[in-house]
């Protein structure tokens, strides 16, 4: 099985790679415009690992990289929903357009099967539990709006040419080697600013957090167990965390235990925001993968994790 992941040597990518390498080889195509290549140190150590440096917005190189695979994992996207207030166009280009350029390059290349990372913020806010078959989707964000455009052209090229392909709505994703998120940012203001952290919103936001181990182990056990030819997934513990428990986490976790935290107000962190989030996991419960950490479990793993990489041992 030759496996090709589009993002590799991301945040959640890097950590998939270094999974899926120990079993066979692997093609990781990634720009490193977030990624790093020490992220793949430990996979490259394998020997099974392959480095393509290119842009997936240009197809021609990423059908050239993609020939001669079996499958294909689809996480490359702009990493920061509050990047596309600045720039509009952002999340048209890394998400909507280069989804389409993986999935056509995968049908000119006969690619059998795709694995895409999509997001619970397809569900836009929901106070109450969203599944996978909920009509009226209705994103509040450009990252949302771009993950269910790719969600819809892969369900199309299903129906039209044969393609199988496996869809993941992940919580949102925390642990080591994140570049970007509640986490790293408030680690990074505390950095610069001791003794006070200014959090975005009133703290109250709430959403169902994943460690990037368990995002690893959902997209795998997917890849091999998911209904054909499209299944699609809430990736995500049952239970949710607030920002304000983040925030302390995080302070408790700094060089300064006592820094005082200050919230700027109102129910959103920025425009696009969602403020609350809650995804239902039972159908792959049913299929017979359960995440292994509760979302406060998995926030307080991943506050140390990111404190050691921003503070020090």
């Amino acid at each position: 099985m030759r496996t090709f992941v589009v993002g590799g040597a991301g945040f959640i990518g890097s950590h998939l790679v270094e999974r899926l390498a120990v079993d066979g080889p692997v093609t990781v195509f990634d720009n490193f415009t977030s990624g790093k290549r020490a992220f793949l140190e430990k996979a490259l150590a394998t020997g099974n690992v392959t480095i393509v440096q290119a842009d997936a917005l240009e197809l021609e190189k990423v059908e050239a990289a993609i020939a001669g695979h079996d499958r294909v994992f689809h996480l490359s996207a702009n990493p920061e929903a509050r990047w596309g207030l600045e720039r509009p166009r952002l999340d048209l280009e890394q998400g909507t357009i280069v989804t389409w350029n993986v999935l056509e390059a995968s049908r000119r290349q006969g690619v059998k099967h795709l694995v895409f990372s999509s997001s619970g913020t397809v569900y836009g806010n929901t106070p109450e539990a969203g599944r996978e078959d909920r009509l009226g989707l209705l994103p509040f964000s450009l990252y949302g709006a771009s993950k269910l455009a790719g969600e819809t052209m892969i369900a199309s090229y299903v129906e039209c040419f044969g393609l199988t392909a496996t869809i993941c709505r992940f919580g949102n994703v925390v642990g080591p080697r994140g570049t970007h998120g509640a986490i790293l940012d408030f680690c990074k203001k505390l950095k610069a600013t001791p003794d006070r952290l200014e959090v975005l919103g009133n703290g109250q936001q709430s959403k169902p957090y994943l460690h990037v181990d368990d995002c690893v182990g959902g997209l795998r056990f997917t890849a091999e167990k998911g209904e054909r030819p499209l299944g699609i997934y809430n990736l995500a513990p049952p239970d949710w965390t607030t920002v304000r428990r983040i925030a302390e986490l995080c302070v408790a976790n700094s060089p300064n235990p006592r820094a005082e935290i200050h919230y700027t107000g109102g129910t959103q962190g920025w425009k696009g925001d969602v403020p609350t989030s809650r995804l239902d996991p039972s159908k792959l419960a049913t299929l017979g993968f359960k995440v292994r950490f509760t979302s406060d479990d998995a926030v307080e793993r991943a506050v140390k994790e990111v404190a050691r990489e921003v503070f020090g041992a």
